[in-house]
């Protein structure tokens, strides 16, 4: 049998935590000292760009490449990882004079990346380099270079790659946000490039998507009986029915609550006028507003479980229950 790993000393590992987080945090604060211009540049660049941002690197920087990548692309601009040794056996052709490449390294002299800079340039397209050194090939070589040096890296070695990948991690997300800031980028606009996601699915589901309409809608006439207004709700499964004049407008709604609270009024009696016995003012949502908007009304006091929905000419147009917002996944 193999020898056991030795026990943790649990001080030891706090304290070498404690050191990582700090150096790289220094690392950050020190990157946030130096923007200046050339960020400002690298900013109109991608800003004005007519095509895609190429976002490339290799090894933990292409780690943070792609990552970059996929912030870019989910904030409003256009872009996609190509790996350098790929682009030097044919994906050079995915990148077009009106695009902008982007690329990551830490000593700036990364042989599958400096080797591109002179097709990229002959190509057309305009580069920008994130580098650790500042006199290195890419920096010089590129259109903008955005300072991204760190005093040393972190951990007992100070070898494997951690304060600079963090600092071109957090230096991509600046030049991301600030981009997606000056592009007017917006809440909703998340929400769209974000469907799948919570926040899409509140900003971008609205009542007309989910509510229950047809069929599913319970729904009686103003002239209607306890004993039809029992069987709707009881075909239905809402806990309630609406209730609606001869030209489909809202006159009132009976729920479970105005069940109980009527039976000791009518005894045993159904045929009793369903208009006697309704809640006269429902609390209502229209079909155009965003479902999350539903939850602030259910929940105002006193707390519902259902809306009915109007349409553009004030009409019943569908309800909506709270369990409708959950299989949804609004809420």
């Amino acid at each position: 049998m193999g020898s056991q790993p030795p026990a943790v000393d649990a001080a030891r590992a706090l304290a070498v935590a404690h050191d990582v987080l700090a150096t790289e945090a220094r690392a950050i604060d020190a990157l946030s000292a130096r923007l200046g211009a050339p960020f400002v540049a690298a900013v109109d660049l991608l800003l004005q760009c007519k095509g895609r941002i190429v976002v490339s690197g290799i090894g933990k920087s292409g780690h943070i490449a792609r990552k970059l990548a996929a912030t870019l692309a989910s904030t409003g601009t256009p872009a996609f990882f190509v790996h350098p040794a790929e682009a030097s056996h044919g994906d050079l052709g995915m990148i077009t004079p009106a695009d902008v490449v982007v690329m990551l390294s830490n000593s700036g002299e990364t042989d599958e990346l400096t080797l591109l800079l002179p097709h990229l340039k002959r190509e057309g397209a305009r580069i920008v380099s994130i580098t650790g050194n500042g006199q290195s090939s890419l920096a010089q070589g590129a259109d903008v270079h955005l300072d991204a040096a760190v005093d040393g890296e972190a951990g007992p070695l100070g070898l494997a790659p951690t304060a600079s990948t963090t600092a071109a991690l957090a230096l991509g997300d600046a030049l991301a946000l600030a981009v997606l800031d000056a592009r007017g980028f917006s809440t909703e606009d998340f929400a769209r490039s974000h469907p799948g996601g919570a926040l899409g699915r509140r900003l971008l589901t609205r009542v007309a998507d989910i509510m229950r309409t047809g069929a599913q809608l319970p729904v009686v006439g103003v002239d209607a009986t306890l004993a039809d207004a029992l069987i709707e709700m009881s075909g239905k499964g809402m806990g309630m029915t609406a209730i609606v004049d001869g030209e489909g407008r809202i006159a009132g709604v009976f729920t479970d609550g105005d069940l109980r609270r009527a039976l000791p009024r009518v005894g045993g009696r159904t045929d009793v006028a369903i208009r006697t016995l309704m809640t006269t003012s429902p609390r209502t949502i229209e079909a155009q507003r965003l479902a999350i908007d539903c939850v602030e009304r259910m929940e105002a006091a006193p707390k519902v479980q259902v809306l009915l929905v109007t349409g553009d000419d004030g009409r019943l147009a569908g309800a909506l229950h709270m369990h409708d917002l959950f299989r949804a996944r609004v809420v």
